[in-house]
């Protein structure tokens, strides 16, 4: 373990959380606090684009155990928080299939951390207060550039530039990338389907698909107003539609629904999900800071997911037309994997 110095994580509260980082890590590093309860997954997790702007802080005691795989297996090209938070950081790691360490990964990325946090109290202050942000800093000052998460369209940092195709399929599929998570495109390529992925404001509607799919992605959905006026005419030629996390949140906003904020977000792989239409529970992956309003949905729209510990929307449908979202990750990665037989649906309804 390399050499580590006294650091502080401050809240924009006033809470004040010890902990150690790296010498080299000079700069301080402000964002949205918030805390993933998962027992595995870290690679998958921090190359999420739904955490950009986001300092993650894990539940889980001891990170880094088991290295980091090959890049193949991340869900972006790069790590996409802007910190992270353990309680432990594992000096050694066994894994036959990783190549580096997670200390090594996160600082040849200048991804800044802090370890040997009380992570259980930092936990039970955003569950009691709600996400907030904050600072990683080495100064004794209080710093005052707390980072304004919500002001920020965090959905145009993390999307593609320009258009790319996959597959080879019949079938032609839009893939709205808004922070896209690559092992979504795994799932789909799984079927005979010929894939564009296009940026979040690219204008889709007039060219020819069987159907679209709506990615997971970070921040208030309400700032990507174009990706919401461009559905509102894909679904009106009424074709398949399939929304994943921030998915869900845009296909309400485009029929007339509302969002808000959770208090402190769902992010673990263990969340229960209430499939109303068989009245089974399936236990989901998420990772979301936002939610649909339910008594906003029109009368058409019906919830097809119910969140087990809160109650919360996990999914809508129509009740006529082939279009529906879940407002949790069936592509897993990391998580449990039962719930991806809604691509199949969505493949049979093209």
């Amino acid at each position: 373990m390399k050499s580590l110095i006294p650091t502080r994580l401050l809240l924009k509260t006033g809470e004040n959380f010890a902990g150690f980082s790296p010498q080299t890590q000079i700069n301080n590093q402000s964002g949205e606090v918030i805390f993933n309860t998962g027992m595995v997954g870290y690679v998958e997790s921090l190359t999420d684009p739904s955490y950009a702007g986001q300092i993650l802080c894990f539940t889980y005691p001891l990170i880094g155990n088991y290295g980091v795989s090959t890049q193949d297996k991340w869900e972006s090209q790069k790590i996409q928080v802007k910190g992270v938070i353990m309680s432990e950081l594992a000096p050694f790691y066994s894994n036959y299939a990783a190549e580096t360490s997670l200390l090594d990964w996160l600082e040849s990325q200048a991804i800044p951390y802090i370890t040997g946090v009380d992570t259980r109290a930092l936990t039970h202050c955003l569950r009691e207060r709600g996400v907030i942000s904050g600072i990683i800093t080495h100064s004794v000052k209080n710093p005052t550039e707390f980072l304004e998460f919500d002001t920020i369209d965090w959905v145009k940092q993390v999307t593609i530039s320009e258009p790319v195709y996959y597959g080879k399929g019949k079938k032609k599929i839009i893939v709205v990338d808004c922070g896209l998570k690559e092992n979504i495109l795994r799932c789909l390529l799984q079927f005979p389907v010929q894939m564009k992925r296009v940026p979040y404001d690219y204008d889709y509607s007039e060219e020819d698909y069987d159907g679209v799919f709506i990615s997971n992605g970070p921040g208030d959905p309400v700032m990507c107003k174009k990706t919401v006026v461009i559905l509102k005419k894909v679904l009106a030629k009424k074709k398949p539609c399939f929304g994943i996390c921030l998915g869900t949140q845009l296909m309400a906003l485009a029929v007339g629904a509302k969002t808000y904020k959770l208090v402190f977000g769902h992010r673990s792989q263990n969340q229960p999900c209430f499939y109303l239409p068989t009245k089974r529970c399936y236990l989901t992956s998420q990772n979301h800071g936002y939610a649909v309003d339910e008594k906003s949905l029109p009368k058409d729209w019906q919830i097809l997911f119910r969140n087990l510990n809160d109650e919360s929307v996990a999914g809508i449908v129509h009740k006529e037309h082939p279009f529906f979202s879940v407002q949790f990750h069936p592509e897993a990665a990391p998580g449990p994997m039962d719930t991806q037989w809604l691509f199949e649906r969505f493949y049979c309804s093209l």
